[in-house]
């Protein structure tokens, strides 16, 4: 905790907190510690129980994902408001485990919108890499349905699906696109130069050109 404090940024801290979180640790100075500890699944369940969010990013940087029951991870993640924390919690030790799929469909329904865009996130691993047994069809019905109105976080997380169904799935790309199209979604989000939109359409249609 006293080597976090010490790369304690003032400038990582202001730019952290414009993306919602309250760390003021650069990430590649964090991953450089990480590095260092190696695999400590000790350690990380007594960093993550602090509940600092930089000690937590850390500990899930050097935590073993296979390590923790369902039931754990289900704690974990309704503790993890934080964005960063949200994000690596999902793509760093659920998505690595045992327990993403289980987790994905309790998630995926659940009332609160954080939790549920990390079932949704888990969902576009799903359509992206193993679709089979994936409701497209439902996926897009519900999407069609509820994005436009949805909180950030899980209004993004969305709209990813939307965008994987489209790359993905040429059978349903039309569907995908028209989609995006009518409601619009981050269809102004600033997109800096040489990066691809987050809106829909846009996105699908650079990632299947990229596909050759």
């Amino acid at each position: 905790m006293a080597e976090l404090a010490a790369l304690e940024d003032p400038k990582a801290r202001a730019v952290n907190e414009k993306h919602g979180d309250d760390h003021g640790v650069n990430l590649s100075k964090l991953r450089a510690v990480a590095k260092r500890l190696k695999t400590q699944q000790d350690l990380a369940v007594e960093l993550w129980a602090t509940g600092d969010t930089a000690a937590r990013l850390l500990a899930l940087l050097v935590c073993r994902p296979k390590a923790f029951t369902r039931d754990e991870l289900d704690v974990m993640l309704r503790e993890a408001r934080k964005p960063k924390v949200h994000d690596w919690l999902v793509n760093y030790v659920v998505k690595k485990g045992p327990h993403a799929e289980a987790l994905r469909a309790v998630w995926q329904a659940d009332p609160d919108p954080v939790v549920a865009s990390a079932g949704w996130a888990l969902t576009v691993d799903r359509v992206a890499k193993t679709p089979d047994g994936v409701d497209l069809v439902a996926l897009l019905d519900t999407i069609e349905a509820e994005m436009k109105d949805a909180p950030d976080r899980l209004q993004w997380a969305m709209n990813h699906c939307l965008a994987q169904i489209g790359i993905s799935h040429a059978d349903h790309r039309a569907r995908a696109v028209a989609i995006g199209e009518r409601l619009e979604v981050l269809k102004d989000y600033p997109t800096p130069p040489n990066c691809t939109s987050p809106f829909a359409p846009a996105w699908i249609a650079e990632m299947v050109s990229r596909q050759g």
